[in-house]
């Protein structure tokens, strides 16, 4: 059963090269969480894996808050690992989840706590507007929703992203989902439970330039396709079907032709077009069938989901969970060195 309380929140971030951006948004973390009467309130920030300064800009945040804890990856395992890890070390009450750089305003977290304590479970962040990004990303982010909208029977809000609130009953559901392949987005809207939209307008970056160019989110919608419906696989076989029933009517044509007209020499580049035709549609069923197979190939081989290199609790707020959930990656927090570090 959810957890009555609501007086424990953890704001959890997952960073990867933002020095430049952490100064400036912790400051506006700590005072939005200074505003909420009767909230015992932590941040909890997970290092991704940096090659610039950002682990010793969170140690410096550290030591000067006793409220934030660190939790340092052994290597970049990109933003969904990062963002589990975060999530698994939430030991009490709520999470919420903000972006590294800023573009989600921290100014909001009272109003998710709000609808947390009305009794929602997933209070997530609807962008309304989003300032900063040029017309391909916002043309690329819509079709990507709608798209994703009607293949997948799981929920997935248009225009939502990682940032909400998560309450007891729902993280706890959430660290039973352990696939290796996640799309947080999709691992969000299967749990269920009571959901809520908050409207908001996104904010240009804070500092420095966003990770995902256009070839990191073709890829990664290509991921949340496929993670959460087959509906490509689907569509393969249906141009299968199509094209053996063009062949085949086409076929017909050509015996009735010659019956009729007798058998002149046929078109060579006709040959060829057809030819062609039939082998890139192959060609793109095979990837999909691939890409698929890939996605079983890797959770066969049952590999943690992240390791840590490094793990600093905070000095006083909120507590934070030591026992993770066992998803063959028992031994992966064995490096951990909380013992020896905690700070």
């Amino acid at each position: 059963m959810d957890n009555p309380r609501h007086d424990r929140l953890t704001v959890v971030v997952a960073a990867c090269n933002e020095a430049e951006a952490l100064p400036l948004l912790h400051p506006r973390i700590r005072a939005a969480l200074a505003g909420i009467a009767g909230l015992q309130a932590g941040v909890l920030y997970v290092d991704d894996g940096s090659r610039d300064d950002t682990w010793r800009v969170l140690q410096d945040l550290a030591a000067s808050d006793p409220q934030v804890a660190l939790l340092r990856l052994s290597r970049n395992f990109g933003k969904e690992a990062a963002l589990t890890a975060g999530l698994d070390r939430v030991g009490q009450g709520a999470a919420m989840i903000l972006d590294a750089d800023g573009q989600d305003p921290p100014e909001l977290i009272p109003e998710f706590v709000a609808r947390w304590r009305e009794g929602w479970d997933d209070v997530y962040g609807t962008r309304i507007e989003r300032e900063g990004d040029g017309w391909v990303r916002r043309g690329a982010a819509a079709v990507f929703y709608r798209l994703i909208g009607r293949l997948s029977p799981t929920p997935v809000p248009a225009d939502t992203g990682d940032y909400r609130l998560l309450s007891p009953r729902a993280l706890a559901a959430l660290r039973q989902l352990r696939e290796r392949h996640r799309f947080m987005k999709g691992l969000f809207g299967w749990i269920g439970f009571r959901r809520v939209a908050l409207p908001y307008r996104r904010s240009p970056r804070l500092a420095g330039r966003s990770k995902f160019g256009l070839w990191r989110l073709w890829n990664f919608a290509l991921e949340g396709i496929t993670s959460f419906s087959t509906a490509p696989l689907r569509v393969a076989t249906y141009i299968g079907l199509l094209s053996a029933l063009a062949a085949f009517v086409g076929g017909v044509a050509i015996m009735a032709k010659t019956l009729v007209w007798g058998d002149r020499v046929a078109g060579w580049p006709t040959m060829m077009v057809v030819i062609l035709f039939l082998g890139g549609v192959q060609l793109i069923a095979l990837g999909l069938i691939g890409e698929y197979l890939g996605r079983l190939y890797d959770e066969a081989k049952q590999r943690p989901l992240y390791l840590v290199d490094a793990w600093h609790p905070a000095a006083a707020g909120v507590s934070f969970a030591q026992e993770q959930p066992a998803d063959g990656g028992a031994h992966a927090h064995g490096t951990s060195t909380a013992g020896r570090q905690a700070g």
